[in-house]
């Protein structure tokens, strides 16, 4: 098992049911990810009342409050803690290779020669930072939501935040209630409320069964697994975050980045379209909802539908970079797994790991925890359960064909 976060440690747990031999290498610490990669004010976008894996369930005295990232840290700790999984931590995978009916596992403390790999790292492994990054200004500095903090860490002056998904809006709003002027440029997205009809939208989610949409009845699976997370903070307030939000609180919205030149920062057109698309997508799951609760009996409480976003009178196509506007530029534009260390032929022309549902395309070879693996809650910690049994009920089977 490659990682020691809530999808390892969980595959861990069901491994351990089937009295299957097994270790858990993890380059840190157990939730290292959590401790290390999160900025200060980090919250989980899903209530605590959802906040569960095999046997561990969130128990504190608010169901309906989000956790710090100093609190997941904990609550995975005790999942380790309480399930006895045989974490070896401080332990960096630096290759893995096929090796006659297995694998063999170089790490920073040794080799390990196993019958199958499970690859539970995660899919926020590396920030994705597109090319024409490298022709920013000097003048201007830049880094990525591994990198962010809090606003003291950055000059003073205006900030380019880039990428309107969970971690853009939140980072966005952070800085400009910091005092700083702020410029978020909007790409495809996934708007919704935070709570509708009274409940938090990921009840919604939840009860509906949209969350557990499988791999196999999605038309488009490649397109749903790259996706965007959605605009959703986890606030005590439980506010909603979304593009009207922080156009009221003095951030100016641009078009996608499409490419710097000459020092000039080029943003796209046709932020309506983008804006129609992401309200169209957000009514018609709103819609869902409401008929799930007609057809289930369900009282879905007062109407409480957002108002269309706002499109900018006139948004800027170009922005000068060499002017001093812009002291900081945040890329919000993703992540994604890495997979450098792994040298069997599984990967994409992307570098993506080709895989059915986890299982990958390499006899013996799994994967845990990326986006859509095998529902659309895949990614989310109270995702894991369901996801994990499924692979490890794969993976015994593979373990006794093998045997026989």
């Amino acid at each position: 098992m490659v990682g020691a976060g809530h999808a390892g440690l969980t595959a861990s747990h069901f491994l351990r049911e089937r009295s299957i031999d097994h270790l858990v290498i993890e380059r840190g610490e157990v939730a290292n990810s959590w401790r290390r990669e999160r900025w200060d004010s980090f919250r989980l976008l899903t209530p605590n009342w959802q906040t569960r894996l095999p046997g561990h369930a969130y128990e504190g005295p608010d169901p309906d409050g989000y956790m710090t990232a100093k609190e997941v840290t904990r609550f995975i700790e005790g999942f380790a803690a309480l399930s006895q999984a045989p974490v070896r931590t401080g332990t960096e995978v630096t290759s893995v290779r096929p090796d006659g009916d297995g694998y063999r596992v170089t790490t920073s403390r040794g080799e390990i020669r196993c019958r199958v790999v499970v690859i539970a790292g995660g899919a926020c492994n590396r920030p994705v930072v597109p090319p024409f990054s490298e022709a920013v200004p000097p003048s201007v500095r830049q880094l990525t939501a591994f990198d962010y903090r809090e606003p003291g860490q950055l000059p003073d002056g205006g900030v380019l935040v880039v990428g309107a998904s969970a971690t853009g809006v939140q980072l966005a709003a952070e800085l400009r209630r910091s005092g700083r002027p702020v410029v978020l440029s909007v790409g495809e997205h996934v708007r919704l409320p935070r709570t509708y009809r009274g409940r938090d939208v990921l009840w919604w989610m939840d009860a509906s069964g949209v969350w557990d949409q499988r791999h196999d009845e999605v038309e488009d699976l490649a397109r749903a697994r790259r996706l965007p997370s959605p605009q959703l903070a986890g606030t005590p307030e439980r506010a909603t975050l979304d593009l009207n939000a922080l156009t009221a609180m003095g951030v100016e919205l641009v078009g996608r980045w499409a490419a710097v030149r000459d020092g000039w920062a080029l943003f796209s057109g046709g932020l309506r379209n983008v804006f129609s698309l992401a309200d169209l997508k957000m009514e018609r799951l709103l819609d869902t909802f409401d008929a799930w609760a007609r057809t289930h009996g369900v009282d879905p409480g007062p109407a409480d539908r957002l108002p269309p976003t706002r499109v900018p009178e006139r948004a800027r196509l170009r922005l000068d970079l060499r002017g001093g506007e812009i002291r900081t530029i945040v890329w919000a534009t993703g992540f994604r797994p890495d997979h450098d260390w792994l040298h069997v032929p599984v990967l994409d022309d992307k570098g993506r790991l080709r895989h059915d549902g986890g299982i990958v395309d390499h006899p013996g070879l799994y994967a845990l925890g990326l986006p859509f693996l095998r529902r659309r809650r895949s990614t989310f910690i109270n995702g894991i359960e369901a996801d994990a049994r499924e692979v490890i009920a794969h993976l015994t089977g593979h373990l006794a064909a093998g045997a026989r």
